[in-house]
């Protein structure tokens, strides 16, 4: 079993999206999904290796449901086309996302549409501190692996509060601040790929802090 497996499961659910199908596939289903659990237990367990303060989150608590939210997206199929999990896991929002699926595959990190308590202490972060933001998202190596911001949406002007010519003005315009790498398949099978997801990991890392620190605080 491995992710040939996995993308194979996928690509016959996404031609037969239904429950009876499903239902007839339940034992493979079950089969695929325990090596995704295995993988990122082993992967779990490396993180915790090289960052103290890693949250524990073993495969079962950090893997996602198989269906579509029907009653949010009640226009989508009743299964994803991907597997998709969070490790060092403390809450749902700023984890380290994992995604293998048909579409896309790839890792990444911070804040996807948080709530409105949430980022309000976001944007109060980057105006007291906005500076060490912006290093971290300018650091060369960061750059390189990353680009820029997950860009969604943002606002064509200030949030209310916030001079329009704040120094930090782009950054406070962000209703999401994320980053995310993209991977090909034959780099997801290759056989030193979880180290490959270990340094993205480390390179996340300090992004990943300050936004946690931000809304804890």
């Amino acid at each position: 079993m491995g992710f040939e497996a996995l993308y194979d499961f996928l690509e016959r659910l996404q031609q037969n999206n239904a429950k009876e199908w499903m239902d007839d596939h339940r034992s493979e289903y079950k089969t695929v999904r325990a090596f995704f659990v295995s993988w990122l237990d082993e992967l779990n367990i490396k993180l915790a290796k090289v960052d103290p303060q890693y949250f524990d989150t073993p495969g079962k608590k950090g893997i996602n449901r198989i269906n579509n939210n029907l009653m949010f997206y009640p226009n989508k199929p009743i299964y994803k086309d991907h597997f998709g999990a969070g490790l060092d896991q403390l809450t749902k929002q700023g984890d380290f996302y994992i995604e293998f699926g048909l579409k896309q595959n790839l890792l990444a990190g911070g804040y996807w549409r948080p709530e409105r308590k949430v980022l309000k202490s976001l944007r109060e972060a980057i105006d007291y501190n906005g500076e060490e933001l912006l290093a971290i998202l300018e650091k060369p190596s960061f750059k390189k692996r990353f680009g820029n911001l997950y860009i969604d949406n943002p606002l064509k002007t200030a949030p209310k509060g916030y001079a329009k010519d704040h120094p930090y003005i782009e950054l406070l315009r962000h209703k999401t601040l994320g980053v995310e790498v993209f991977m090909s398949r034959e780099k997801v099978m290759s056989p030193n790929f979880q180290e490959y997801c270990i340094e993205v990991y480390l390179e996340l890392l300090p992004f990943r802090r300050y936004l946690r620190e931000a809304v804890s605080v």
